[in-house]
């Protein structure tokens, strides 16, 4: 008796550390399976000794309110589910009723409440009595009706989610890594929950009603089904829901089954609630669970396979994440070979070391993770240097959780937005390497300077079986490379990511020294601080750069690589000397706006973003709207000329 007492105290003691972990951190210290596992052994023990324990996870339920979001209480508790793995159990619970199954939807709860047609409230679940207010954030959810027909008081339930496409453009745009979410939950919770919304509108959250609680005075003749299809008119999406009986309720199953990989919204299983209103009220609730409803769980389909190889892939925080690689196997439809471990932690929880047998899974049939290591030879080998630079590591604990960290400050991984800029448009214009690109090239160790870039071509076969590329994709982005080695020399003094120093700022610098390389390498700030529009911030910034040996050897080695045919300083006549010019609107005689900013400023003009009194000309070839640049030009008595008048100036 004592000695499970004890278990189930160190099994709450871990439980409730992952769960802090998982919902107010956004770290992972174990799998998802690994978590059910002890808590079916913790509700079994407490079954089986008649104890529940105050802080047991089995019945405080969600996550605890930490933020400064205002706080409210619910009516009602807001109860979790009874689950099960098994499609016999929910036959079970049917009986000779009719029930609605739908997804299990994986996000964050919350409850609308409309008065008089108007949203006027919405609350997270939250730890299941309180939650927190979130009314500005739900106003800018992507499908939340802000206006409905029902005037009475109407209060529902939803998910609010976000897609596994949003949740990867997202995360791409997220350079920190320590900051990246670890699934579309996580980033659904920390996006409901700010305190800004203007947060909130970008991240694309969308709600979907799964239970409406209190609308007097409509008749839906005690039926569930009803109810979504009354709310759906209302102008709510519902989520997707079929009629079963215990006769076709294992087909049902099978067809969610089937749906779950090309479904864009995480959901971590089904819910299955009587269509009989009544009859569901009044079998009431347990404890924890209502009577009413029950969830179902994927049985995960586990695969043994044996670990190869830890591959060490490091970011852009210095952060370097441990990938777990091991044989192939097909997992729901899928070959599977890889799956990421996370941290140092979870690798010394699984006590995982190369050639240990395994048994992997995807978590909600979508992400694979190792569930259990059978062989436990122990982790070991936890690189003492970077792979992609070969600086030293250190191992440090954030969140709880033990992370592998390059120490070196200019490894090339922690500088993907440098080589960002060096392909962007304005620089040397290589479509296809996206930033998310360039991260995967760097770590594999494909590009460790800006000029591997153009011999990408010697890893050719590794970047075909990367994923997301193949033949075609890898045609394209070398006949991109290839076009790019032809450019100008501004373009490439732009690329190189210099503070301060923009496009226009490289053309006025190269324009001074006759496109002379050699000549500004060797430029002093007194030279560069006398040329008009740069200034001593900027001449300072240029020579302090080019101090640095190594970035003068970066140069030389691209200008091995580029075609640059030469420019004369003068060439053409500078007819725009001292005339500055407003672009706004679309163009048609050119191929985009800076093309047509290229043509102003070689001959000697000059383009900024707003109208001013210092304005000469707005181009717009839209001359009589209303838009803002046209009614500050009116304002201040400056002409505005379409392209076609323009050209007549150019003598065209």
């Amino acid at each position: 008796m004592e000695q499970k007492k004890k278990r189930m105290q160190e099994l709450i003691a871990i439980l409730n550390e992952a769960g802090k972990a998982y919902y107010q951190e956004a770290t992972e210290i174990m799998s998802n399976l690994q978590y059910d596992k002890l808590y079916d052994e913790l509700v079994a023990l407490e079954e089986e000794l008649g104890v529940t324990l105050a802080n047991s996870p089995t019945v405080n339920v969600g996550y605890e309110v930490l933020s400064e979001l205002p706080k409210e209480r619910h009516e009602k508790p807001m109860l979790s589910l009874d689950k099960t793995k098994d499609v016999g159990r929910l036959k079970e619970f049917l009986g000779g009723q009719k029930a609605l199954i739908s997804w299990k939807l994986d996000g964050l709860t919350i409850v609308l409440t409309y008065e008089g047609g108007e949203l006027r409230k919405a609350v997270t679940r939250g730890n299941g009595e309180v939650g927190e207010v979130i009314t500005n954030n739900a106003k800018v959810f992507q499908n939340v009706p802000l206006h409905i027909a029902y005037k009475g008081e109407l209060i529902l339930r939803g998910e609010a989610v976000i897609g596994y496409r949003d949740f990867e453009k997202i995360n791409a745009e997220i350079a920190d890594v320590d900051a990246k979410y670890k699934n579309p939950r996580n980033l659904c919770s920390g996006s409901v929950r700010q305190l800004n919304n203007e947060i909130t509108a970008k991240r694309n959250v969308k709600f979907f009603a799964f239970s409406l609680v209190k609308a007097d005075g409509v008749e839906f003749e005690n039926s569930r089904k009803k109810q979504f299809a009354w709310l759906s008119s209302q102008g709510f999406d519902v989520v997707e829901h079929y009629e079963v009986t215990a006769e076709t309720v294992e087909e049902r199953v099978a067809f969610f089954a089937d749906k779950i990989a090309e479904n864009d919204f995480p959901s971590d299983g089904l819910v299955l609630v009587y269509d009989d209103i009544a009859y569901g009220q009044s079998l009431g609730t347990t404890a924890k669970f209502p009577r009413d409803s029950f969830a179902f769980k994927w049985a995960d389909e586990i695969r043994d396979t044996t670990l190869t190889e830890i591959e060490w892939s490091p970011s852009r925080t210095g952060l370097i994440n441990p990938v777990a690689i091991f044989d192939p196997v097909e997992l729901e439809g899928t070959t599977v070979s890889r799956a990421s471990v996370h941290n140092i932690s979870i690798m010394e929880e699984l006590e995982l070391g190369i050639g240990d047998s395994i048994q992997v899974y995807k978590a909600n049939m979508i992400i694979p993770q190792i569930a259990e290591n059978l062989t436990r030879s122990g982790v070991k080998d936890v690189p003492k240097h970077c792979p992609v630079c070969g600086g030293d590591t250190e191992i440090r604990q954030v969140n709880n959780a033990k992370s592998l960290y390059c120490t070196n400050p200019e490894c090339q991984a922690k500088h993907v937005k440098s080589f960002a800029l060096f392909v962007s448009r304005d620089a040397l214009n290589i479509d296809g390497m996206s930033e998310a690109t360039l991260e995967k090239f760097i770590m594999h160790g494909f590009i460790k300077d800006y000029a591997d870039i153009f011999h990408l071509d010697q890893f050719e076969e590794e970047i075909k079986n990367m994923e997301g590329f193949g033949e075609k994709s890898y045609n394209k982005l070398q006949a991109s490379i290839e076009k790019a080695r032809t450019t100008t020399l501004p373009k490439l003094i732009y690329s190189l990511g210099i503070a301060n120093i923009g496009l226009a700022n490289a053309k006025v610098i190269c324009k001074e020294f006759d496109y002379d390389i050699e000549r500004m390498l060797q430029a002093d700030p007194e030279e560069l601080n006398a040329i008009d529009g740069v200034g001593e911030v900027i001449a300072n910034a240029f020579v302090d750069y080019f101090k640095e040996e190594r970035h003068v050897q970066e140069v030389e080695k691209l200008l091995k690589e580029l075609t640059i045919p030469k420019e004369e300083a003068d060439a053409g006549e500078q007819i725009f000397a001292g005339v500055n010019f407003v672009i706004t609107g679309s163009v048609e005689h050119f191929a985009n706006r800076n093309e047509l900013k290229e043509v102003i400023e070689s001959k000697g003009g000059k383009v900024t973003g707003s109208v001013t009194g210092k304005t000469n000309y707005l181009i717009n070839n839209d001359t009589t709207s209303g838009s803002s640049k046209n009614k500050k030009a009116r304002e201040l008595g400056i002409a505005i000329i379409s392209e076609e008048e323009f050209l007549k100036m150019l003598g065209e």
